[in-house]
């Protein structure tokens, strides 16, 4: 039996999207096995998950706490899960336990939600989590994030508060029109700047998670090491049954 449009539509485009980071990679100068490529699948089906997994993808993002514990079981143990977001500090165990094969959070924005993270790993006794401090570069106020003045401050907290937190990289979610993506990206890379000179760390060491759908290969061209996309694979998004994250 021949599989559903949509499916069919969500491969292909995987495809186009693996093209499209190769040729920004190239035009950069970077390698393009250098770029994960996150598939964000928040509001989609675990059939059409699996899909895109049965094409051989294995890196996978979700945005919302609750719908990500319901999901990720019924998938296989070998995808790469990354949380993508703001989380409540308050749904970091539940995560944890959840999804064993959670591999990075995507994004750390304050110390509490560092600190649930610290203790939820260390009580679980699983490796140490990956995790990015998030930057709200764009200035909005109803964006999570740290200020990229304050950056370095929570940074160091991570590494040297938090044992069981492995800091992987800096990330940011710019303006949904997409307006303000060049700034964005300049920002975070300055902050990553700011960063590896005030602690010593090599700036290939130091992961830059910026670009989305409509910009991602904008980002690669600017540094990103870790792309998001979600519609542009997915198809548009259902937020009728949106969850709390």
């Amino acid at each position: 039996m021949a599989a559903p449009a949509v499916e069919s539509f969500a491969v292909a485009a995987l495809r186009s999207v693996m093209v499209r980071v190769r040729q920004a990679a190239e035009r950069s100068g970077a390698r393009a096995e250098n770029v994960r490529v996150v598939a964000v699948s928040k509001t989609k089906p675990v059939s059409l998950i699996r899909d895109v997994y049965d094409a051989g993808h294995r890196r996978f993002g979700e945005n919302y706490a609750q719908e990500f514990v319901e999901k990720a079981p019924q998938l296989p143990e070998d995808i790469e899960w990354h949380f993508v977001g703001h989380l409540q500090s308050n749904k970091a165990k539940m995560l944890l336990s959840a999804v064993p094969n959670l591999a990075m959070v995507e994004g750390v924005d304050n110390e509490k939600i560092a600190n649930h993270l610290d203790r939820a790993v260390s009580s679980l006794g699983r490796n140490p989590l990956k995790v990015l401090v998030q930057v709200n570069t764009s200035g909005e106020v109803s964006k999570s994030g740290v200020e990229p003045a304050n950056c370095l401050e929570l940074v160091k907290y991570v590494k040297s508060r938090c044992p069981n937190l492995e800091f992987s990289g800096l990330m940011t979610i710019g303006m949904p029109d997409y307006t303000s993506t060049p700034a964005n990206f300049k920002a975070l890379s300055n902050c990553r700047t700011e960063v590896c000179k005030a602690l010593g760390i090599k700036e290939e060491h130091c992961e830059l998670s910026m670009g989305m759908s409509g910009d991602f290969e904008q980002a690669i061209e600017m540094g990103s090491t870790n792309v998001r996309i979600g519609s542009t694979i997915f198809g548009p998004r259902d937020y009728s049954k949106k969850r709390a994250n």
